[in-house]
């Protein structure tokens, strides 16, 4: 069985722990690529991710949205969204359907 990961500001992600994700904490694109490119490597089958600390790392982001595990999801942090989760959400089922069903 594949292990979740959350990687994120304190604030944002902290509450993750406490439904047995594990949880990563970030706020740097440097530390933010390490600990991604790191869990990936383990048994990791997702790994959410603020949109903020994936707008950092956009080229880490789309390496991994090439390969079927580990799925990388982007959420939204405290300080509210930046629409980029949703729009790759939307390009996938786009992309798995057809067209877009959502």
């Amino acid at each position: 069985m594949h292990k979740v990961a959350v990687v994120g500001d304190r604030d944002s992600v902290l509450g993750f722990r406490a439904l047995g994700v594990h949880v990563y904490i970030a706020y740097e694109a440097n530390e933010t690529r390490k600990i991604v490119d790191s869990i990936a490597k383990e048994d990791y089958g997702v790994i959410f991710i603020t949109e903020q600390l994936a707008n950092l790392i956009p080229e880490t982001i789309d390496r991994y949205n090439s390969e079927i595990t580990p799925a990388v999801i982007l959420i939204p942090s405290n300080q509210g969204t930046l629409g980029i989760g949703m729009k790759n959400i939307n390009k996938n089922v786009e992309k798995a359907v057809g067209s877009n069903i959502l």
